[in-house]
């Protein structure tokens, strides 16, 4: 689906918008977004830009702090998003 931006809602991929937290601590797309048209371009535009790293980042927190990652596991992820962090400031 590649439409113009002006096609495109003024909320289309702005992460808290379309992927809030929640009252619970976890992430999840409002109802209005998921009978969007655009919605799966939408998430996936919010969740390429360093904001979505940080998103990643909250997950493998998340799976650490429920034992589902060992300290070195989770140190890896980290080190990894931290790397793609540092490749798209230089870009």
């Amino acid at each position: 689906m590649n439409t113009d931006k002006k096609d495109m809602p003024a909320c289309f991929g702005d992460l808290d918008t379309v992927f809030p937290k929640g009252g619970d601590g976890f992430r999840h797309s409002p109802e209005t977004c998921l009978e969007c048209a655009h919605k799966t371009e939408c998430l996936r535009s919010a969740m390429q830009g360093g904001r979505g790293l940080r998103v990643r980042e909250e997950t493998v927190d998340r799976a650490y702090a429920s034992g589902m990652l060992s300290f070195f596991e989770r140190w890896s992820r980290k080190k990894e998003l931290d790397t793609r962090r540092n490749l798209r400031e230089k870009e």
